[in-house]
């Protein structure tokens, strides 16, 4: 249960005064709520940190405020001057002064009524605004703040400027963070006092406080005191919230799979090449693991081409010589098929019974597969989401890998590993290189294994830019390519902010290359049905189109051999992992390979940047770690589309550094109080309610 205290935080925004229906809805738009929140509550409001302040501070008499410069000033109201009736365009006065001289302030389209309530003649009022020359006179137009001597208070002399949405002032959503941040109770100190002392880090309710009613404009520049103390809090309850699972996760009694190694070595005298040392050392790592007292949770992460796909079958072989069941879970149907077809080959030769199971198994079909299943007939199933549905019924499920693992929820990895008899032994691999800093934030709950090598025979890709305005003499050089036996992606980006889709984009590329190539060029795109899409590969695979035009649909899993030429329309579109995607398509063959990054100018220094690097190098690990530094964490791993919650305060100035703290942190408090028992294990608790990781280790315990 959360906290008591706590409760008025995680209060639905519209709790507070002023926030009505509209507002909320303003809200939504304007606060990054995290996955599964829809309504905004006071404590999103909290962590919608201002970008910037205006500072009100100076308050000089009307005769020495300086024109340009936003000033506070005192001053009597003298008389109001209307505009003549039916002239609109002219503005509405209000002559003021103090001891020092005349100030006038100017309102457009304004109503009588309303400035005359906020001006009455005779009376002092406090006006901040910027200050402008207008002839000899200095006048204010439509000040930002209005207020009499007894509400002066009210006058943010440092305003925090917070992003907002079309609709929602800066004034309006002031008056409610306001309001939230007298709902923030005081808390014990979950942080070690000498490594705030050291920083010079403030309490949790005064750096909110400082953040929300700064003291001073350095009190909301990246990299101050207290928004560090905020995104190290974030980082350490998100970096304890994964030592948790983890920890938990190894204490949960296993089942010990060993198998005797006389299917695996059919397979490794099946394959054409020798595996990679990676490879072996890998498949060491998982087989202890299969082997241990405890639940096995391990991400395989591996480069395009670096042989994942292997080290899985021959995991899930060990777990079929134990006299158990494995299963293979990928995202799409099309990397599905893909492992069924890669697979297929080396299972027959080890004797192995494997089946495919994905939306399109319906009826009778699928009620085959799945009493096959259930009877233990079949070894080795292979699938989507299909996999994890309440139907489908292993004899004896002890090894289940999910392929490309960000695409996946918590919720569904632990559906299909509940469907083993004790729970299943898990694999998650991915084919995006994962920097170190993300692996400890988004998979600090699993042990980890790299490939880094390629398999022997795999020969570099070469990788050029070119301008788009060179693009026909490319196609020149593609025809004569195509005489001899090439292969071509043609690859056209998703548009999001222009009047073309990207189906049209590419249904347009494809006609012009038809015309210019003639026959044999064939399309591909998510608006396709699974038949045709598979169609439209298998005769690519096989030879018959020449060149495929598509959308990014190819990006993971589509292997044809033969296949030696990318070309990447729009390359400055691409984020670096997604262009390293693409060119892994390519290069799987004994030709040699060609990745084409055409580009419109002028680039970005971003892109710029980008596409060098893809020309300097084929290392997945660098390509990773240089567009964790371009872009930021939570587009790397796609988190956008998989729903992973990015970091709302942390991810700015020193995030790695403080990342790295917080891991080491976490493991030492586990270490010294395993059960967050003591004093500062009590508070640490309060943290972890505050950011919302108490669902993470509540899913994890009931695994």
């Amino acid at each position: 249960m959360r906290p008591s205290e706590l409760t008025p935080l995680f209060a639905a925004a519209d709790a507070l005064k002023g926030v009505g229906p509209h507002v909320m809805t303003l809200l939504k738009k304007a606060l990054r709520l995290p996955v599964g929140v829809t309504q905004p509550r006071v404590i999103d409001l909290l962590w919608h940190v201002p970008a910037g302040v205006i500072d009100r501070r100076a308050e000089p008499t009307v005769a020495a405020a300086v024109p340009g410069t936003i000033a506070t000033l005192k001053v009597r109201i003298l008389k109001h001057r209307a505009p003549p009736r039916g002239n609109t365009k002219a503005p509405y006065k209000v002559a003021t002064a103090d001891e020092t001289g005349p100030l006038d302030l100017i309102f457009f389209r304004a109503e009588r009524s309303f400035v005359e309530r906020q001006l009455p003649v005779g009376e002092e009022r406090y006006v901040s605004g910027r200050i402008e020359r207008y002839g000899e006179t200095l006048q204010m137009a439509h000040p930002d703040y209005i207020v009499g001597p007894d509400a002066r208070d009210d006058l943010p002399l440092l305003e925090p400027v917070y992003p907002l949405t079309a609709g929602l002032s800066g004034k309006v959503l002031l008056k409610i963070e306001r309001q939230g941040l007298e709902r923030v109770p005081v808390l014990p100190e979950w942080q070690d006092p000498a490594w705030l002392k050291e920083r010079g880090w403030p309490p949790f309710d005064e750096a909110l406080r400082r953040i929300h009613r700064p003291d001073d404009a350095a009190d909301v520049s990246p990299g101050s005191a207290p928004l560090q103390r905020l995104a190290y809090d974030e980082l350490l309850a998100n970096q304890l919230a994964l030592a948790i699972v983890r920890e938990g996760f190894k204490a949960q009694r296993g089942r010990p799979v060993t198998g005797d190694g006389c299917l695996r070595k059919r397979i490794i005298a099946a394959l054409p090449f020798d595996l990679t040392n990676s490879q072996r050392t890998a498949l060491e790592e998982i087989e202890a693991d299969m082997g241990a007292p405890r639940r096995m949770l391990r991400l395989l992460q591996g480069d395009v081409g670096s042989g994942k796909t292997v080290v899985a079958l021959l995991a899930m072989t060990a777990a079929v010589e134990a006299g158990t069941q494995a299963a293979l879970m990928a995202p799409t149907e099309v990397l599905a098929r893909q492992h069924a077809d890669t697979i297929a080959p080396l299972a027959e030769a080890a004797g192995l019974t494997i089946a495919l199971l994905t939306g399109r198994e319906k009826g009778r079909a699928r009620g085959e597969i799945l009493k096959r299943l259930a009877s233990g007939e079949i070894d080795i199933l292979i699938g989507t989401h299909a996999l994890f549905q309440d139907d489908v019924v292993f004899r004896d499920l002890s090894f289940a890998v999910i392929d490309e693992q960000h695409r996946f929820g918590v919720h569904q990895r632990l559906a299909l590993q509940s469907k083993g008899n004790g729970g299943a032994n898990m694999l998650v691999m991915t084919a995006t290189p994962i920097p170190r800093t993300l692996l400890m934030t988004h998979y600090g709950d699993l042990e980890v294994s790299r490939l880094t090598e390629k398999p022997a025979g795999r020969k570099p890709i070469v990788t050029r830019q070119i301008s788009v305005d060179l693009i026909e003499k490319l196609i020149a050089r593609i025809k004569v390519q195509l005489a001899e036996g090439a292969q071509v992606y043609w690859v056209c980006p998703l548009i999001e902010s222009s009047d073309v889709s990207d189906l049209a984009a590419a249904e347009e590329r494809h006609a012009h290359l038809s015309q210019v190539l003639g026959g044999g060029v064939g399309l591909l795109h998510g608006g396709m049905n699974a038949t045709a899409k598979d169609a439209t590969m298998a005769s690519f695979a096989d030879g018959n189109l020449k060149v495929l035009v598509a959308t990014t649909v190819i990006e993971v899993g589509v292997n044809v051999p033969n296949a030696n030429i990318m070309v990447i329309e729009h390359a400055e579109r691409f984020g670096l992992a997604q262009l390293h995607q693409l060119r892994g398509r390519v290069g799987r063959g004994s030709r040699e390979s060609y990745c084409m990054l055409l580009y419109q100018e002028p680039l970005t220094k971003t892109a710029s940047e980008r596409l060098a690097m893809m020309e300097e190098t084929e290392d997945g690990f660098l390509i990773a770690e240089k567009d964790l530094e371009l872009r930021g964490g939570g587009e790397v791993l796609g988190a956008r589309q998989s729903g992973e919650a990015e970091f709302r305060i942390a991810g700015g100035a020193g995030f790695t550094e403080l990342l790295s703290v917080a891991h080491d942190d976490a493991r030492l408090i586990l270490a010294s109080d395993p059960g967050l028992k003591t004093e500062r294990g009590d508070a640490l608790r309060r943290l972890l309610y505050l950011f919302e990781c108490d669902e993470a280790i509540r899913l994890f315990r009931a695994a």
